[in-house]
């Protein structure tokens, strides 16, 4: 991407904490907005030149429930539905207002609010939203489908306006993207009905397989190229379990055969030189089950890299030939 479509970029961030964890089965998210603040965060996106606003962690309490039935096999709706209602409009609050919002949680339910409320003001501008989930499950199932009832599994559906879920904003505007504008990115745990549905709505999908064989530039490059063809925009969800547990072992649900460092490094680098990401969330870090803070800081580079910090001053050249040029 040239400088001049780079200078666009907003130089404006927002962060907002929201440490949910009844969404998942283990305990403990509640804790990664502190930690990812602990391990700098905030400091090293200042040191990249941006303006940074901390909105510190969100809150519901106080926030009444809905008297919708609750649907069968959702365990917490009540309490997520009140952070998801929450959460979509003050998402939808900080992308208005010409900021990039970056959102820290919590469990990957967070997703339910913060892409709803990003989605609704890419709607109101006209521009497409599409939404790249990096992450080793692909969050696809439905109360129907669901085998443990737990909620962080149902956010990719629940965007997708997959029925089931259909109360859970109540008066707060949905506003689902199409299956088409979502990538799966490193997969590699999904369970047989969410397989399914995944497969009937042609979702895109680059699990670990096709990252073995095609590698991460080639995948990256596809996906980048499909935002552009739209004029769209994009929202970064990434769930820290995408890494390999031998890099990112403080996440509740660790499965082998994840990203590599490096190659993490790379797509945040491709997707910082494409210049289409908006809004990003960051999930599922469980402090708890950390090893000295080594997952927290690691998550701290990728997102570095997100925002163009670099290893050398040069530009990357993205589809040079010669590494050399």
């Amino acid at each position: 991407m040239n400088d001049v479509a780079r200078s666009e970029l907003p130089r404006e961030i927002a962060v907002l904490g929201a440490g949910i964890e009844i969404g998942a089965s283990q305990r403990g998210t509640l804790m990664g907005p502190a930690a990812l603040r602990t391990a700098g965060l905030l400091t090293l996106l200042e040191s990249l030149g941006f303006s940074v606003e901390d909105h510190g962690d969100l809150s519901v309490a106080g926030v009444p429930e809905l008297d919708d039935v609750p649907p069968d096999n959702c365990r917490h709706y009540r309490e997520i539905q009140r952070w998801t209602r929450t959460l979509s409009t003050r998402a939808y609050e900080l992308a208005h207002s010409g900021v990039i919002p970056i959102f820290i949680g919590g469990d990957h339910s967070l997703s339910m609010g913060s892409v709803n409320g990003v989605a609704r003001h890419c709607r109101e501008t006209g521009r497409d939203l599409f939404v790249m989930w990096l992450d080793a499950h692909a969050d696809y199932n439905t109360p129907a489908t669901t085998i443990t009832g737990n909620m962080h599994g149902m956010s990719g559906a629940f965007l997708c306006g997959e029925p089931g879920l259909d109360g859970l904003l109540g008066n707060e505007p949905r506003a689902s993207i199409d299956s088409s504008r979502l990538e799966l990115f490193g997969t590699r745990s999904i369970d047989k009905l969410e397989k399914e549905l995944v497969r009937e709505r042609r979702i895109s999908v680059a699990d670990m397989r096709h990252i073995d064989q095609f590698g991460v530039g080639i995948l990256m490059r596809r996906a980048i190229d499909r935002v552009k063809a739209s004029n769209g925009v994009l929202h970064l969800s990434f769930d820290v379990d995408f890494l390999d547990p031998d890099v990112a072992p403080g996440v509740g649900t660790t499965v082998p055969g994840g990203a590599t460092y490096r190659e993490a490094h790379l797509i945040m680098e491709m997707l910082h030189d494409s210049g289409i990401v908006r809004s990003v969330d960051i999930v599922e870090l469980n402090p708890f089950l950390d090893v000295r803070g080594r997952t927290a800081r690691a998550v701290v580079e990728l997102v570095g890299s997100l925002f163009g910090q670099q290893i050398t001053d040069r530009p990357t050249p993205t589809n040079a030939i010669d590494p050399d040029r």
